[in-house]
């Protein structure tokens, strides 16, 4: 099998931080021998993507920078080294694209904790482009026959509530809390807590995003926009509090309430990034009540493998809404109004 590969593709660049994002004509990029290239169907929009733009995180972008990293493909291309995939197989781009493989963290399978980590979309030009290359060992293969633009958004936002869950280390029936849950990781994570016999509890603004996340499994929707106290009130729906708390929020308040909310014993797991801020946990209380305050960052390859076979048996889907690439400029500016119900997906083709 073989590809005719052009030599130039379309992508959406920024020179520097904050600046105009150009939807251009760009070489397509030459695999190294580790690497494969993917011609890039569709790609999901994230957060992260947003603060790689602003630059407002304690963490430089290569400058210029084609961002994206929850890309979904086929292999059109590889390098002399590469002998876990072959021409035509599906695959993933997502936010690690590759570590030492070598440090104590990597030996521990902690590969995104790694130092020396490559980022797609951050430190390695991304999936908001046509053809992107990515490392062979991160890439997570996708089955032949998944619809690339629906599994997109499980390549980030998935794998990281995914990992989150498993970070609180919670027992089937027990509540979860999930701050932002209307959001693109928020509708996953709802979802995966179902699956994974959780009880959702779901915290958002507006009664368009509380009917969504009721259809997503959530057994209970606190509307901060409403709630006069929502510590009082997510205490109450849940006897006591939930025994755990996934915050994708980002909202430096929201981080915080939780710590008041979440039930003794409990985990705050934190999950979203809100620039420059800080949980505030008040001592007497964490300690009294012996409270976890954990973070977690993106999952490793076992937990990519995992929940993609969520995904594949039908488990959990991410809503979106397919855009064209050239439109991520405005699908950036929805997102910083806080206007996005769930995911939207780029058409690379567009």
């Amino acid at each position: 099998m073989s590809f005719e590969i052009p030599k130039t593709q379309h992508g959406c660049v920024f020179d520097k931080n904050n600046g105009p994002i150009v939807y251009k004509e760009i070489p397509v990029p030459v695999p190294k021998p580790s690497e494969i290239l993917i011609h890039v169907l569709f790609s999901g929009v994230c957060h992260t993507d947003l603060h790689a733009w602003k630059g407002d995180w304690p963490l430089a972008t290569k400058l210029p920078l084609v961002g994206g990293h929850e890309g979904a493909g086929v292999v059109v291309a590889k390098g002399s080294e590469v002998k876990n995939f072959e021409l035509g197989d599906y695959a993933g781009i997502k936010w690690l694209n590759g570590s030492c493989m070598g440090c104590e963290f990597c030996m521990q399978g902690a590969e995104p904790n790694c130092a020396k980590a490559d980022l797609s979309g951050y430190t390695h030009d991304g999936s908001f482009q046509e053809y992107a290359t990515a490392d062979a060992v991160q890439a997570p293969h996708i089955k032949k026959g998944t619809p690339l633009d629906a599994v997109a958004p499980v390549l980030c936002a998935g794998v990281t509530v995914y990992k989150a869950l498993k970070t609180a280390d919670l027992k089937a029936g027990q509540w979860v809390a999930i701050s932002g849950a209307a959001g693109g990781l928020g509708s996953l994570a709802i979802q995966y807590a179902k699956a994974m016999g959780l009880r959702p509890l779901a915290i958002d603004g507006g009664e368009e995003k509380g009917k969504l996340c009721k259809e997503l499994g959530a057994e209970v929707y606190v509307d901060f926009l409403k709630s006069k106290d929502i510590v009082k009130d997510v205490i109450a729906a849940t006897d006591g509090g939930p025994h755990g708390v996934i915050n994708v929020s980002v909202s430096e308040k929201a981080i915080s309430q939780s710590t008041e909310y979440v039930r003794t014993l409990g985990k705050v797991v934190l999950v979203g990034l809100p620039a420059h801020s800080y949980c505030k946990s008040e001592v007497f209380s964490q300690v009294v009540k012996s409270v976890e305050i954990k973070g977690s960052y993106v999952g490793n390859r076992e937990d990519t493998a995992e929940a993609l076979d969520f995904f594949e048996r039908g488990l959990v889907k991410s809503p979106f809404k397919v855009v064209g690439l050239s439109e991520l400029p405005r699908v950036f500016k929805l997102m910083a109004e806080g206007k996005i119900l769930g995911r939207y997906v780029l058409d690379t083709s567009k």
